[in-house]
């Protein structure tokens, strides 16, 4: 059974590179489009692993991750941001917030799944 990765990015052609690359090497992908998005969509099945953007409308993502922390079904689930920000404040807050690790777009195909793939085991 393949793992099921959500990505949550406001930019259609970052979700649409993020599930090209994840679905090509096997895994399943569920898209959303800010973290208010997310949060509605996990409601019905808890995913594998998150990757989500940072800056984005309705809801950023250190708020969905926040959110997605208090729910005993997400405590052990990784979260990637997947982001244009480096600030080192913002790495420390997105750690703080629970995420599990960091990339910084743009990224290389190989970048991102050799994250996925050590966070996933």
């Amino acid at each position: 059974m393949s793992k099921t990765i959500m990505t949550v990015d406001d930019s259609a052609s970052m979700r649409q590179m993020v599930r090209l690359t994840l679905a090509g090497a096997g895994y399943e992908v569920v898209e959303a489009e800010h973290g208010q998005d997310a949060l509605n969509k996990v409601g019905a099945a808890v995913p594998s692993m998150v990757v989500t953007d940072l800056n984005m409308p309705v809801m950023d993502g250190l708020t969905l991750i926040r959110n997605l922390r208090a729910l005993n079904s997400f405590k052990g689930v990784p979260i990637v941001f997947l982001t244009t920000e480096s600030d080192e404040d913002k790495k420390r807050a997105a750690k703080e917030a629970g995420a599990t690790g960091w990339l910084t777009k743009p990224f290389k195909q190989e970048q991102l799944l050799a994250v996925v793939k050590k966070v996933l085991g």
